[in-house]
């Protein structure tokens, strides 16, 4: 099972960085893009992807719960260990989503700051910002971002690239946003993973009705339209000038099995993931991490 990091020894990281004053600030930064929000959708369908995404974490069917869990634990156990080497640095995160997390960078780091093309998500964020007083919220397109060059130590990027029809600019935006030894947290879907290959099928419009029955919760396109196999991904973080540090992949869903199995065909899941992990099949899991340094200058 996919509970934290794994080979987190291979992490080089720069030094430690001060942050700026604490604030709260709505800002309103370039145009909201008409490209699909940062969660998948068009802009008048943002508000049922903010209920989908807090669904998603407390899912009542276990498979689903256990791969955004995992994904979850394994983020936020390696911001944990990034934050020890830098504190009170500045983070970004790159399309919140519903704000899941946004309390542990704020913890972890001495100045936040979050942008999205999409105002609900901001919405969504600003809605708890009253506990998170060094949190910035600024509407910004990541693929022409109005903050400033080399603004932050850490970058987290979750769920976010597959929506976007220009992965490379977008990771040229990421590596000029970081500070020289700063490090870009990615994570995204694999391409020939079997959750992605079904999910070509499954919301066509007749399927989508079934697959909304079988789960009972909500279940929504995924807007998933720059899918990336892990070398394709690797080739794009370098050719933008970041460093791989460290990369892992986690998280197996097979059809029938996750609908109909229940705990026992997530623990199932869980045990061929693990044999997956290493082997030449690895990807099918469903998620690929990324963690890439800008060089220092």
């Amino acid at each position: 099972m996919l509970t934290g990091p794994k080979n987190t020894n291979r992490f080089i990281l720069g030094p430690a960085l001060s942050g700026d004053t604490t604030r709260i600030e709505a800002a309103a930064g370039a145009s909201a893009s008409e490209s699909p929000t940062a969660d998948g959708a068009p802009p008048d369908s943002a508000s049922p992807l903010v209920e989908l995404q807090e669904t998603l974490y407390a899912s009542r069917n276990p498979t689903r719960r256990w791969l955004h869990q995992s994904r979850r634990a394994w983020i936020e156990s390696v911001l944990e260990r990034l934050a020890a080497e830098r504190p009170s640095g500045d983070a970004l995160e790159v399309g919140p989503g519903s704000g899941v997390y946004l309390p542990s960078l704020c913890r972890l780091f001495g100045q936040v700051t979050a942008i999205d093309v999409e105002d609900a998500f901001l919405d969504r964020a600003r809605a708890g910002a009253a506990e998170l007083p060094n949190l910035t919220l600024v509407a910004d397109d990541v693929l022409s971002p109005s903050l400033p060059a080399e603004s932050f130590d850490l970058i987290l990027c979750s769920e976010v690239i597959e929506h976007i029809d220009d992965p490379a600019g977008a990771l040229g935006s990421l590596r000029r946003l970081l500070r020289p030894g700063g490090v870009l947290v990615l994570s995204t879907p694999q391409s020939l993973s079997p959750l992605e290959l079904i999910g070509r099928v499954a919301f066509y419009p007749g399927a989508i009705a079934i697959v909304r029955r079988v789960y009972r919760e909500p279940v929504l396109p995924t807007g998933h339209i720059s899918l990336l196999t892990a070398r394709r991904a690797r080739r794009l973080i370098e050719r933008a000038g970041l460093r791989v540090v460290a990369h892992d992949r986690g998280g197996l869903y097979l059809p029938l099995v996750a609908e109909f199995g229940g705990e026992p065909g997530k623990r199932l899941l869980q045990r061929l993931e693990g044999r997956l992990c290493g082997h030449r099949l690895r990807g099918l899991l469903w998620t690929q991490y990324w963690i890439a340094e800008r060089p220092p200058a």
